[in-house]
């Protein structure tokens, strides 16, 4: 009887020729939706998610939203997580300049010393100076010299973000305070707070410095100041849309770029390669 059977579960069977009592289910596309705004802003709430989606063209509940963060396990209610460091530097970005020392091993195996300076916003880079006797008033004229060139620009700066090291003594500081600007300090070994810094300083080694010999502190400088006009004037980069800090958009494409010719520009001895089309 077992074909009898099959007949009989097959005839009341809904699942496929009609539809299920109840609500429709919430579309995929809108959940994800929902979990992506809860993600990217902490201090919202169900009913603020509610009141997005619906300038969205997605009226929803906020009872159904409430439901599909708590089956993602994200708290319903505002602020779900502190704001983590690396929001606070976006926040602040255009408000922001860093900066930090790094060493050079030349190559009869003598230590010279660089500083640098990135503006967070811009991403564009600043080579302070470079000497093989880091002291304090060396530090200080250093930053003189920087106020100097930023000119104007200085007072759009509200933050600058440094590291403990003794070399900053408090006329290093008033230099800054000077012009309203306040001074950050990081946690004791905490690089990650100035990543920004830190990460330029590994790029300038792993795209340069580790492909040459650096034979004095003269020799130093001329690399760098090569190399920061390349990453500021030329260099894409990822956070300003692939555009180089110096320029505000890019270049009007061309529709035929196959029918134009591309030149190279060796920058450092070809360690580095910059490329446009012929005018």
């Amino acid at each position: 009887m077992a074909w009898h059977r099959r007949l009989i579960a097959r005839k009341w069977d809904y699942s496929k020729r009609r539809r299920r009592p109840g609500r429709p289910s919430t579309a995929g596309a809108v959940k994800a939706l929902v979990l992506r705004l809860a993600r990217e802003n902490p201090r919202w709430g169900c009913r603020r998610i509610q009141g997005e989606l619906v300038r969205l063209g997605h009226p929803v509940g906020s009872t159904t939203i409430w439901e599909i963060l708590t089956a993602a396990g994200i708290d319903p209610a505002p602020r779900r997580s502190r704001p983590t460091w690396r929001d606070i530097l976006t926040a602040q970005a255009q408000a922001i300049i860093a900066c930090d020392f790094f060493h050079i091993d030349l190559v009869d195996l003598r230590r010279v010393y660089a500083l640098v300076f990135l503006e967070h916003g811009t991403r564009r880079l600043h080579i302070a100076g470079v000497t093989a006797h880091l002291t304090g008033p060396w530090t200080v004229q250093q930053v003189r010299n920087l106020a100097v060139e930023l000119g104007i620009r200085v007072d759009s700066l509200r933050f600058l973000l440094r590291d403990r090291d003794a070399k900053y003594t408090e006329s290093f500081d008033a230099v800054f305070k000077a012009d309203d600007t306040q001074v950050v300090r990081t946690a004791p070994r905490s690089p990650r707070m100035n990543a920004h810094c830190e990460r330029v300083i590994g790029t300038m080694r792993r795209e340069a410095l580790d492909h040459l010999l650096i034979w004095n502190e003269t020799h130093a400088r001329q690399v760098l100041d090569a190399y920061a006009r390349h990453y500021n004037g030329h260099r894409p980069h990822q956070a300003r849309g692939h555009l180089p800090p110096l320029l505000q958009e890019h270049p009007t494409s061309m529709l035929a770029p196959s029918a134009h010719r591309v030149l190279r520009t060796r920058i450092l001895g070809g360690v580095i390669n910059e490329y446009r089309y012929a005018a």
